[in-house]
């Protein structure tokens, strides 16, 4: 069956090759990471995982590949950091604004796929090391915080829960069971097998909390982001433009794209799954707790929803997926998110 991802987005078969579940890279303390030294011609990443990012000049930088030497501005976040849905590294938020938007120090991609706001902040402290002086800092975030807010409250822990936790505690609990004496038997009786893995009926269904404990953990991160970054570092956070939380008509390429990612989906419909976390009042709930956690803290807040849909009409195809941008759509996102904070 021919399908219209295939033929309106081909650059996403390259993506699914890349996150290869059979190919995660299980990384001390950040849980996964990207594929190291991966190479193709839309998605090439340095010796660490880290995306490469485009300059004006045909300069190209990352992480933990080639570094200028300073000062240098980083862009961090989940998937839609990475640029899943770009055609090539050029084409991503980090690449928009060195290249066009905000040229006037690089920009490094810090974007992590599947990460949550605590990830992110470990990625930085984690590598923080192999930087010159930073300029400005812009988290660009937010679904993924609200998406594994609603897993299982016993997956939760200190630090919230994260993609793939399931399988995360289902070894971990294959691990206790083969340590145990008499092979999991207690007093001669095999010991029950605890409930590792969340269904869809598990989830956590008071969005309020949900709401709650995903801006309390992200200002939480935000105010260790502030301390490791130094005071004379501007560090900014973006709520990111999603394809529900923007607008209700979408183009028509985004109309088919999301109704055969619906058909196609093992896991169900994105209304299914994540349907209650997809209203624009939850959105909006959402970013007035982290506006003003943000102002109290002292860090640059924006939601550029509002922003993004007062620049679009239902004709511009801006989304492969409800998360992700077309090259449009990021070069767009980069150049009102560059006049929106002020980035030079």
């Amino acid at each position: 069956m021919k399908l219209h991802r295939d033929e309106l987005t081909p650059q996403m078969q390259e993506y699914t090759r890349f996150d290869d579940r059979g190919e995660t890279r299980y990384l001390p303390y950040l849980m996964y990471f990207h594929r190291a030294d991966y190479r193709s011609s839309v998605i090439n990443t340095d010796r660490a995982g880290f995306r490469i990012s485009h300059g004006p000049d045909g300069e190209t930088a990352s992480a933990a590949g080639t570094v200028p030497a300073g000062p240098v501005r980083l862009i961090s976040g989940s998937s839609t950091v990475l640029g899943i849905g770009a055609t090539s590294d050029a084409t991503t938020l980090a690449s928009q604004l060195w290249r066009k938007h905000a040229p006037s120090a690089p920009w490094l991609n810090f974007g992590g796929r599947c990460y949550n706001s605590t990830q992110e902040l470990l990625l930085f402290t984690l590598y923080r090391h192999l930087l010159p002086e930073i300029d400005e800092i812009v988290v660009f975030s937010g679904l993924n915080d609200l998406t594994v807010g609603r897993l299982p409250e016993w997956q939760q822990g200190d630090h919230g829960a994260f993609w793939f936790c399931g399988e995360y505690f289902e070894k971990m609990e294959e691990l206790r069971e083969s340590n145990r004496k008499g092979s999991g038997r207690i007093l001669g009786r095999r010991s029950e097998r605890r409930r590792t893995i969340s269904t869809h009926d598990d989830v956590r269904r008071d969005i309020s909390a949900v709401i709650d404990s995903a801006a309390g953990l992200t200002l939480r991160h935000l105010d260790s982001w502030q301390r490791l970054a130094g005071p004379t570092t501007r560090l900014m956070y973006v709520l990111q433009p999603m394809a529900l939380w923007m607008r209700d008509r979408h183009a028509p390429q985004e109309r088919l794209l999301f109704d055969e990612i619906d058909q196609i989906s093992k896991l169900g419909t994105w209304e299914a799954l994540y349907g209650d976390i997809s209203r624009k009042e939850v959105a909006h709930a959402f970013s007035e707790k982290l506006r003003a956690g943000c102002e109290k803290i002292g860090v640059g807040y924006v939601d550029l929803n509002p922003i993004v849909a007062e620049a679009v009409t239902e004709k511009d195809w801006v989304f492969v997926d409800r998360a992700h941008y077309t090259d449009y759509g990021y070069d767009l996102v980069a150049r009102i998110m560059a006049e929106t904070l002020d980035l030079s």
